[in-house]
C-alpha cells in the first residue's frame, strides 16, 4: 500500500471520528438542557407540594381546634358520634 492512500483513508477515518464526536457533543449538551428543565420541574413540583402540606397541615389544626370546641359545647350542640 502507498503512503498517499494510507495517508487518504487515515484523513478519512479522522473525518469520521470528528463527526462521531461531534454527536457526542450534541447529545451531551441536549441530555444537559433536559437535566436543568428536569431539575427545575422538581423545585417547582416540591415547592407546591410543600404548600399543600402547609394547607393540609392548617386545616388539620383548624379542625381539631373546632372538635375541641365544639366537644367542650357538647349539652349545647348536641355532637354525637353514630
Amino acid at each position: 500500500m502507498k503512503k498517499e492512500h494510507l495517508e487518504m483513508i487515515l484523513e478519512d477515518i479522522n473525518g469520521k471520528f470528528d463527526l462521531v464526536l461531534e454527536g457526542y457533543t450534541a447529545l451531551d449538551k441536549k441530555l444537559d438542557t433536559r437535566f436543568d428543565e428536569l431539575n427545575e420541574k422538581i423545585e417547582i413540583n416540591s415547592f407546591k407540594v410543600d404548600t399543600l402540606n402547609k394547607k393540609v397541615d392548617g386545616v388539620a389544626a383548624e379542625l381539631k381546634a373546632h372538635r375541641l370546641d365544639t366537644e367542650a359545647h357538647r349539652k349545647v350542640y348536641g355532637v354525637r358520634e353514630d
